[in-house]
């Protein structure tokens, strides 16, 4: 039986299952059938909570001795949008000036297929690597994160498996493959302020209580100052107003109520508990502010509603991944990877609880986008460097 050791062909049969969040599609199916040939043993588990959809997962290990390494990634992806947008159809797998369209070829069944291709070539040379390679696939990424990568983890966990470091396959590179591996993520953390007036009349405004002058005050005073400088790991902190609503569709009719979402990207200056603490007191400073509410005595009145699952900031430090991986990277590409901790969120949150965790994968400048894309050179490439890792990192 041959073993799946091109990462076009790979990419191909994963890109034709249309596993949009949370639809499997048949994509877990696809991948099961390319890692058994090389010797994994696969399972995949169905997690449930109420509220949210079913996700199929699956979990793959090849080895049983250490070291281990784990692979995470994710098969579900976002949807196309419109069909007819695309040059080429966003499920063909379709290769035109040697480039592979498709929804997820960058975010990121790119990154999967050239992993599942390196540890083919690595076994067809090398035989079974001495110690653990597992693969760690959620369909639940893209979606809402309730039913995948965290009780994956759980799930292994409670069955004895342990991890001494992980790659995430997610896209890191801005422009050239092998500019960056992210060693780290900032925090999030999300609310929502609510000012409470007393709705009225325009022409009557000594009779009313507008709660916008008050909203104001207090997203001035989140907004004023700075939370951070950041530091030599990390960029400033940054607080987002996301949204601002009173539902009030009437020219004429002051508010009863005012609202702002807002989110917070912070760096590792703060835990969630001390920038909880640190926005709360800014709040309860600026409620006094009478500037935009001239006559009114009374503090702003107000309510602040922290969003459930904040993301804590993290960053890795070990020494022999990320040396490793910056090595591999070097060899392949003759470039030296930056070490950053920019971006967004990605499932690292939840690996960084279980081991030592890295990001690393293919250019990201077309996910998400219509008519996503990837060089063909850019998955052989990286399968390469993929193969070289597991050579050093075993070896």
């Amino acid at each position: 039986m041959s073993l799946p050791t091109d990462p076009a062909a790979n990419l191909t049969t994963l890109v034709r299952c249309p596993s949009v969040t949370p639809d499997e599609a048949g994509v877990l199916s696809a991948l099961q059938a390319m890692l058994e040939p090389i010797g994994c043993a696969v399972e995949r588990p169905v997690f449930r909570e109420d509220g949210s959809a079913d996700i199929e997962n699956l979990y793959a290990r090849l080895g049983t001795e250490g070291p281990h390494l784990m692979f995470a990634g994710h098969t579900d992806v976002v949807p196309p949008g419109d069909d007819a947008a695309w040059t080429h159809p966003p499920f063909a797998a379709a290769v035109a000036d040697s480039q592979m369209y498709g929804r997820g070829t960058v975010d990121m069944k790119g990154g999967i297929a050239c992993f599942v291709a390196a540890l083919a070539r690595y076994v067809e040379a090398k035989g079974t690597p001495k110690g653990s390679v597992s693969f760690l696939i959620t369909g639940d990424e893209e979606g809402p994160a309730v039913n995948g990568t965290v009780k994956l983890l759980e799930w292994a966990a409670a069955r004895g498996e342990r991890w001494d470091a992980s790659i995430v396959g997610e896209p890191t590179n801005p422009e050239t493959l092998g500019d960056m591996i992210k060693i780290g993520r900032r925090g999030s953390l999300s609310a929502v302020l609510t000012v409470t007036g007393r709705q009225g009349h325009v022409a009557y405004p000594h009779l009313a209580d507008n709660p916008v002058p008050g909203l104001l005050t207090l997203l001035d005073a989140l907004l004023a100052s700075p939370l951070d400088k950041g530091n030599e790991r990390f960029q400033p902190s940054n607080l987002e107003v996301t949204s601002i609503d009173v539902g009030n569709p009437a020219t004429n009719v002051i508010p009863a109520k005012a609202t702002a979402a807002f989110n917070i990207r912070f760096n590792d200056c703060w835990d969630v508990g001390s920038l909880q603490a640190e926005i709360m007191a800014r709040l309860d400073r600026a409620a006094a502010d009478k500037r935009l509410r001239p006559g009114r005595e009374e503090p702003v009145a107000y309510e602040l509603s922290w969003r459930d699952r904040p993301s804590p900031v993290f960053l890795t430090r070990d020494g022999k991944l990320i040396g490793t991986l910056s090595g591999s990277i070097e060899a392949v590409t003759g470039r030296k990877p930056r070490l950053s901790t920019s971006g967004g969120t990605s499932d690292a949150r939840f690996i960084k609880d279980y081991c030592p965790v890295v990001e690393f994968g293919l250019v990201g400048q077309t996910m998400h986008m219509v008519d996503e894309r990837v060089p063909l050179a850019d998955l052989e490439m990286l399968t390469r460097i993929y193969q070289r890792f597991l050579e050093d990192w075993f070896g």
